[in-house]
């Protein structure tokens, strides 16, 4: 039993002591189906604090020959698996966390060095009569020739020198090459039951080719049939708000977002700290603040920051994230920043239609702050009309609020894009991007039980003193008309919950007049 070879239990008996543990031992059954087949070599990326190293602590002590966690396990998911006991603790396996051995190693040139020497010494304590040579390949192998065994080789933030030393190519190639001899080629389908990787980033790429193309990779752009072990599920975040007493629909609002194969996913950190803590805030974000947002979001690239603010504003933007390099340096266009934004979590992404979001109020105001510092002229300017655009609508003066919206019209469309009625949608979520400062993110096509209202937006808890507002746009038709229908369709019904004031705000576009109009009631 050592540090890197057939580890304790220890780790993983931490995450089960803590006040909130939510059981994902079922991922156990895959990497069990899958072991010592062409499947079993996994990378699993995600976001920090999605609880990628509790995940490693679990599977270390799940499959460790070098603990007995029979009694840690009983009663856990997996338990009620028939493999169950056959794979408990019955493997050889090393683990390796990159970022604690490049701490350890003092220097990013000594790290490969010293995971090396680490690992082989500790095979050796373990396998006295076996000659090890100084290559960690060349000694797994033989390991397995002398004694038959096969390994499970876990490595936890595998990304961190190709992150962290993203100038140093001479670092991240002896890395790629340790990698490379680890599991690719013949010795490591001998030698290796499974492999499980996971860090931030999916690996790296050669030129178009993945270093490591015989791994099967889920991330945040295509998660599987892992996408339930990503993060906290919708499900299992309502009954963590049963158990603590906690509002769901505040929970959602500030934390969901994430979408993988049609789950819900939300971020662990920030779900346990609003659980025993009951405040809505940004949690995820103060284990890393906005400021590694800002280098990216600055970068000068075409469109880039014009995406920025539609995201701001609540729309989606197209990306290509098949271009990326899933490193820190190899940006080409918009496309590869707003692809690691996805990875880092900053971003969602919904991958039936091609497109990036900001997924939720915690990271809408990460994104708000770094804006903000990065005084951006362009969106400067629009602040300071969108905050006259909201108080004009607060002040129910709809003729100044008709004639701001022509003017976010004029510069934020051309005349081929602005068409119809979801058209004016996305202008009006930009001209009132001011709001996101009182309000949550507007909710479009709000269903409200006979038919859609176009935006919603619902103020903060910590300005009761502002209304709802509830926008219903029209296109070549009347104000009167998008009115009339707001009542009779009763949209109001949909904000019964909500018991402060609310401005009903009709907009039409007339394409022959050229020219908005807005009536405003008091509902």
């Amino acid at each position: 039993m050592g540090i890197f070879v057939n580890p304790n239990n220890n780790a993983f008996q931490v995450a089960l002591n803590s006040e909130i543990y939510v059981d994902k031992t079922q991922l156990l059954s895959y990497t069990n189906k899958v072991l010592g087949t062409k499947e079993g070599f996994i990378c699993n990326s995600r976001p920090r604090r999605f609880g990628k190293s509790t995940t490693a602590d679990m599977l270390t002590a799940y499959y460790s020959c070098g603990c007995n966690s029979v009694e840690m396990f009983e009663g856990l998911e997996i338990s009620k698996d028939l493999n169950f006991r056959s794979h408990l603790n019955n493997y050889e396996v090393i683990r390796i966390d990159v970022q604690w051995c490049r701490t350890s190693a003092k220097s990013a040139a000594t790290t490969v060095s010293y995971i090396e020497e680490n690992v082989i010494r500790e095979l050796q304590e373990a396998h006295p009569k076996v000659f090890l040579s100084k290559s960690l390949p060349d000694a797994i192998a033989a390991v397995n020739k002398a004694t038959g065994q096969k390994f499970v080789i876990i490595v936890d933030e595998w990304d961190c020198l190709i992150r962290d030393e993203s100038g140093n190519a001479e670092v991240q190639e002896e890395y790629i090459t340790l990698l490379r001899g680890l599991f690719k080629g013949s010795t490591p389908t001998e030698c290796i039951h499974l492999a499980y990787l996971t860090g931030i980033l999916p690996i790296k790429k050669i030129k178009t080719q993945s270093a490591l193309n015989n791994f099967d990779e889920f991330s945040m752009l295509d998660a599987g049939m892992l996408s339930s072990y990503v993060g906290f599920t919708e499900k299992e975040v309502k009954a963590l708000c049963e158990k603590y007493d906690r509002n769901f629909k505040g929970v959602k609002r500030w934390y969901d977002g994430y979408i993988l194969q049609k789950e819900h996913i939300y971020n662990p950190k920030a779900v346990v700290s609003v659980m025993m803590r009951g405040n809505f805030k940004s949690y995820w974000s103060m284990t890393g603040t906005y400021e590694s947002i800002l280098p990216l979001i600055s970068m000068d690239f075409d469109g880039l920051r014009t995406d920025i603010i539609k995201m701001l504003s609540g729309d989606s933007v197209k990306v290509e994230v098949s271009t990326f390099q899933n490193d820190m340096v190899s940006f080409q266009d918009k496309d590869d920043v707003l692809t690691l934004l996805i990875h880092l979590g900053y971003l969602a992404y919904d991958e039936a239609h091609g497109t990036a979001f900001i997924p939720n109020e915690e990271i809408r105001s990460e994104f708000a702050k770094a804006s903000r510092r990065k005084k951006w002229n362009e969106l400067t300017e629009l602040y300071i009309k969108s905050e006259e655009l909201l108080q004009a609508t607060l002040d129910m003066d709809e003729e100044r609020v008709a004639e701001l919206v022509e003017e976010f019209h004029m510069e934020h469309t051309s005349s081929l894009q602005y068409n119809d009625e979801n058209s004016l949608s996305s202008v009006l979520s930009i001209a009132y991007l001011s709001a996101m400062q009182y309000y949550f993110k507007p909710i479009r096509e709000m269903p409200t039980g006979r038919g859609f209202a176009d935006l919603v937006f619902l103020p903060r808890k910590e300005y009761p003193e502002l209304p709802a507002l509830l926008l219903e746009l029209k296109w070549n038709k009347s104000v009167e008309t998008a009115i009339r229908q707001a009542k009779e369709r009763r949209y109001v019904k949909a904000l019964e919950s909500y018991t402060g004031e609310v401005l009903l705000v009709g907009i039409n576009y007339s394409k022959k007049e050229k020219q908005h109009s807005c009536i405003i009631e008091k509902i």
